[in-house]
């Protein structure tokens, strides 16, 4: 029996956690979830997105499963996303970028894996306003949180037989912060003379991976190149409905899917909760519930391949329904 946190979020949330569970459970995997509220629904009763009680059962059970949150708009809350990095030491984002069955893409083959930065750059959200016409944002690199990133990738081609770590920046422009960032990666890949090594400019980046994603394998990143480029991949392999993502720290992680609440189709029974299904397929691996994590993965795209989807992947079932598609292939 694993204990584990469930952020069942809002907007489609709720539909896509329920969806999930249930899988789960019809896996024969036994889970104690602790279902914890937040986001804008929980702003009025508790004065924040993110209620200490959240983070206080992660930090309880080291694991937490999160389905997306709405940061509210105009009112000086912070994203959950990010305060959930910073105050659980979150640094390191996972998103795995690889083809599924029967989704109709402009590539085959893509197999490559997004490992981003996680609790610095311009996303430390130290900010100044000067006067009326001039704002300030300072980016933030360092030393140790660009060499405990770049030992992450490395470490996770090493357990997942990848060939490649390439590192990516903007140090022809950024010479010292994103510089400091490039000498990091090359006193850490030292240590690993088994995985190629390679160094490549964002702007380039982004040129190559729509000509021929396959050219790619891991990609190591500061934060905002890291938050741009993941979407991009995402829509290599048919857009953020099927994207997965996991924030891991030293000690607790919380795998959540890339999109976002989509509150304009909540209660529709419409919403496709193929990500946050990866998502917790990653997150039993990370467990070291393997065979469940592939039973899972098996029926998902055998239900793919079988043609039944959700209609935003080109399908016409709802969500119940392919959920119960997904159980019947258990």
């Amino acid at each position: 029996m694993h204990n584990i946190t469930l952020i069942n979020g809002d907007g489609i949330g709720p539909e896509i956690s329920d969806s999930v569970v249930k899988i789960i459970e019809k896996s024969g995997l036994e889970i104690d979830w602790d279902v914890q509220t937040a986001g804008s629904d929980v702003i009025e009763q508790e004065g924040t997105p993110l209620p200490q009680r959240v983070l206080d059962s992660i930090i309880k059970n080291k694991v937490a499963l999160k389905a997306p949150v709405t940061t509210p708009i105009g009112k000086g809350f912070r994203s959950v996303n990010v305060q959930l990095r910073k105050a659980l030491d979150l640094y390191a984002n996972l998103r795995p970028c690889k083809n599924l069955p029967a989704i109709e893409t402009r590539f085959n083959n893509v197999d490559l894996v997004v490992v981003r930065e996680n609790t610095e750059d311009l996303y430390a959200g130290v900010e100044e306003q000067i006067d009326e016409n001039t704002a300030h944002s300072i980016k933030i690199i360092t030393r140790q949180a660009s060499e405990r990133i770049c030992k992450f990738a490395f470490d996770y081609a090493v357990k997942n037989n990848r060939k490649e770590v390439c590192a990516v920046s903007k140090a022809n422009i950024m010479k010292l912060s994103d510089g400091l960032f490039l000498e990091s990666y090359r006193k850490i890949a030292q240590n690993y003379p088994q995985i190629k090594q390679r160094e490549i400019l964002v702007d380039n980046l982004c040129m190559q991976l729509v000509q021929d994603p396959t050219r790619f394998d891991v990609l190591v990143l500061p934060n905002l190149y890291g938050d741009i480029v993941s979407d991009l991949t995402a829509g290599l392999i048919g857009g953020l409905g099927v994207a997965q993502g996991a924030n891991i720290g030293k000690d607790c992680a919380v795998f959540e899917p890339v999109h976002g609440s989509a509150p304009d189709i909540k209660g529709q029974n419409k919403a496709n909760p193929t990500a946050l299904l990866l998502s917790a397929i990653e997150m039993l691996k990370y467990i070291n519930e393997n065979n469940y994590a592939q039973k899972i993965e098996n029926a998902l795209f055998k239900t793919l391949s079988e043609g039944y989807k959700t209609a935003d992947i080109g399908g016409t079932l709802s969500t119940t329904e392919f959920t119960d598609k997904i159980i019947s292939n258990l």
